[in-house]
């Protein structure tokens, strides 16, 4: 078998209110990552600002574009046709009256493959997420650029190993999770980074795949209402070990490079796919 392999990258800062200089810090991230031989490389979510879902405020609705308009998504497609890299681009989308939290897959030749809209939205204390997003109607996807076969969910899509496995069947070869999430108004000292670690690190177990997760860092104010977000990004190998991580305050990128033929031959020998019993699983649906 031909060795195929496969170096990706996740992304880590802290983001503030201003979006050219947002823009300008994941861009020299990119650029960073890049340099060190990254050909995927994955910013956190909505990296255009603060997380604003802290609270409902209407005004944020004005920040939300199409794909074709949308700052964020312009800039880095020019860079990764430039550093002939795969971005997956995390934007506000608008698309006529509806609004989602979406994906843009920029190829390495700078081409926007498609979208991906987030599945699973979140309603709670300081992530309220079903006041700005519908529920995304792409479906999972998944998408064969020029670097590699990737799946890519967003967030809460991360809890949910049905996400994973629907990506994973249909070929994903590395899986991108990018994220907002850290502490919770009611309890600021709730911290959860190991439980949203082994959620993901479960599912490169299950699914036999790497899993590539970038989370931001730091303190963010939206008017009175305060978040801290802790980091922790991190890649996982397909066994589910976290071969490159960062801490709560790290600010940098994480670069790992990933052998596809060894991890084929793997996920053969384990069988999990083998042995899904899909005639079951439809009867056991509450």
């Amino acid at each position: 078998m031909k060795k195929r392999t496969i170096t990706v990258a996740a992304l880590q800062t802290s983001y503030g209110h201003d979006l050219d200089e947002n823009i300008e810090k994941t861009e020299k991230l990119v650029r960073k990552a890049a340099e060190q031989g990254a050909e995927v490389v994955l910013p956190s979510e909505l990296f255009e600002g603060i997380y604003f879902c802290t609270k409902q405020d209407p005004k944020w609705f004005e920040t939300a574009h199409p794909v074709d308009e949308h700052p964020c998504v312009r800039a880095l497609k020019k860079l990764a046709k430039r550093l002939e890299i795969v971005i997956p681009i995390s934007f506000f989308e608008k698309d006529g009256p509806r609004y989602y939290n979406s994906i843009a897959i920029a190829d390495a030749d700078g081409d926007i493959l498609g979208i991906y809209r987030k599945s699973h939205i979140p309603d709670g204390p300081g992530y309220q997420e079903k006041y700005y997003f519908r529920p995304g109607d792409t479906g999972f996807r998944t998408w064969k650029t020029k670097r590699g076969h990737i799946g890519v969910g967003i967030c809460w899509d991360q809890w949910y190993p049905e996400t994973a496995r629907a990506m994973a069947l249909q070929g994903a070869e590395v899986l991108f999770y990018p994220t907002a999430i850290g502490s919770e108004p009611y309890d600021a000292a709730l911290d959860t980074h190991l439980q949203w670690q082994r959620a993901m690190q479960g599912h490169a177990v299950s699914n036999a795949i790497p899993i590539v997760a970038a989370n931001r860092i730091g303190l963010e104010d939206n008017e009175g209402v305060q978040q801290k977000f802790y980091g922790h990004s991190f890649i996982a190998d397909h066994r589910g070990e976290l071969v490159e991580s960062f801490g709560a305050t790290d600010e940098g990128v994480l670069v790992h490079t990933f052998d596809l033929s060894l991890i084929e031959s793997y996920r053969a020998d384990w069988g999990f796919f083998r042995d899904r019993r899909t005639d079951l699983y439809a009867k056991s649906i509450i």
